[in-house]
């Protein structure tokens, strides 16, 4: 469960709207360890996702 909420307070910070009152709470439950290591392989995932849709279109 706390993998979820991990994932949905990265998730926001992609996207860049989140209210503070949800980043403070995200701040004093989740550990900060988890949040990069959630992120990095996201933006992976991400860029993953972006080089294969160049592959795909070319």
């Amino acid at each position: 469960m706390k993998l979820l909420h991990t994932l949905r307070a990265v998730l926001w910070a992609f996207l860049g709207v989140r209210k503070r009152a949800g980043y403070e709470e995200d701040l004093g439950r989740l550990s900060p360890f988890a949040i990069i290591a959630v992120a990095l392989v996201l933006v992976l995932l991400f860029v993953a996702g972006l080089i294969a849709l160049v592959n795909w279109v070319v």
